[in-house]
């Protein structure tokens, strides 16, 4: 694996463990798209480090429990702001 897509997997690892951000977030942070984001913590980081991919793999399953709630509320969220204008 090249260096850059090393250090890359490996800055968003740590990303998602200190900020406990969304793909897409992790994606517009480091200027790569969702599938490339979502490649790296999967399929990449397990093989450069296990442990680290067991702990990200606990947050990106708690954003795959509570996404119905995040986009109920974005939803309530934007019809409050158009009702509002």
């Amino acid at each position: 694996m090249k260096s850059d897509i090393l250090k890359r997997v490996l800055d968003e690892a740590f990303h998602i463990i200190n900020t406990e951000d969304t793909i897409r977030n992790i994606a517009k942070v480091f200027n790569v798209s969702k599938s490339t984001v979502h490649k790296d913590l999967n399929e990449r980081l397990y093989q450069i480090d296990v442990k680290l991919h067991e702990k990200v793999s606990e947050i990106l399953k708690h954003h795959i429990e509570v996404r119905h709630l995040r986009g109920g509320e974005s939803t309530r969220q934007k019809y409050l702001k158009i009702n509002n204008s």
